[in-house]
């Protein structure tokens, strides 16, 4: 590692994929402590929906960023950029070892590569009229204009994220350039992190998509639907954006039976893990490893030995 730089260990990946319980182990083996990179379990509420770790999963490291914000309070990629750095620097003056895990590749990239962001590109009447079409024709619409617009930056946007649709939409319109280009040229001046990058992916795609279908059954047994009704007669804006909850709200206006909501659950689930490994596998510097040729054990292992070329010090648990 360059001393200069802060070491970052990122667990990346599909949902599903295990990242939760190797971010963990690798913390009690490493002296680490976990930022959360994910854009919905920074709220408050809707736990078992946005797949949040229990106590008991966290092994008692300690987890940052999670469950922290009021779910009507808006939230953008530099305040996560600002308020994970902040996190970054605790743990480092500690004497621990960053370890960022999640799925939000746009949030991972941003963080790591130092990307700069500004505000430029405002134009609040075409942001309303967006507003207005997310809430006629759905996140859907809105991520079909951007993936036409600006290809690069929707493949790591779900289209319930609308927030994030819109203000994507709102600078290509404003200034006539993607989004994408301004994040690329805002990388001037380098990173202040180390990362090793470390992904979870599987060899065989239909042993991811049994584990998320066997995800969504034990959401299920775990208070899915009192949590996803919860949220619906609360009409709270951040569940139309969770996978999890959305899926479910024609169920409770009696629109549709529950089965048929599972399963678009479950399929709305599979397709957003194709466009996580989709945006992550645009990374040249992630060490893909895979659960299903070598096992969690394996996969431990191997992370571990990664580790320690890299230049983390690999203690007992």
């Amino acid at each position: 590692m360059k001393p200069e730089k802060i070491p970052v260990l990122a667990v990346v990946g599909p949902t599903a994929s295990g990242k939760t319980g190797l971010a963990v182990r690798l913390a009690k083996a490493l002296s680490g402590e976990v930022v959360s990179c994910d854009s919905m379990q920074i709220y408050k509420t809707m736990d078992i929906a946005t797949a949040k770790p229990t106590p008991a999963e966290m092994e008692g490291v300690p987890h940052h960023l999670i469950g922290f914000l009021d779910p009507d309070k808006p939230f953008s990629l530099a305040e996560y950029v600002r308020l994970a750095g902040a996190a970054v620097e605790g743990i480092v003056s500690r004497g621990n070892l960053p370890v960022l895990c999640g799925g939000t590749g746009l949030y991972a990239d941003t963080l790591l590569r130092g990307i700069r962001l500004s505000d430029s590109g405002e134009d609040a009447d075409y942001r309303a009229g967006l507003q207005k079409l997310a809430e006629k024709a759905g996140g859907e619409a809105l991520w079909q204009m951007l993936h036409e617009a600006d290809p690069d930056y929707a493949s790591g946007v779900h289209p319930h994220n609308i927030p994030r649709l819109i203000r994507a939409l709102e600078v290509c319109h404003a200034t006539g350039i993607p989004l994408s280009v301004h994040i690329a040229r805002s990388k001037e001046g380098g990173t202040p992190y180390d990362p090793l990058w470390i992904g979870l992916g599987y060899r065989d795609r239909a042993v991811l998509y049994e584990r998320i279908n066997r995800r969504v059954d034990r959401m299920l047994e775990m208070g899915l639907l009192a949590e996803a009704r919860a949220a619906y007669d609360a009409r709270m804006k951040t569940a139309a954006q969770a996978i999890g909850c959305k899926e479910l709200f024609p169920y409770f206006a009696g629109e549709k039976p529950l089965s048929e909501c599972v399963e678009t659950l479950k399929r709305s689930t599979r397709r957003y893990a194709k466009r996580q490994l989709t945006w992550f596998k645009r990374n040249p510097d992630i060490h893909w490893l895979y659960p299903d040729e070598a096992g969690m054990d394996g996969v431990l292992e191997e992370a571990l030995r990664l580790a320690r070329e890299w230049g983390a010090g690999c203690g007992a648990d």
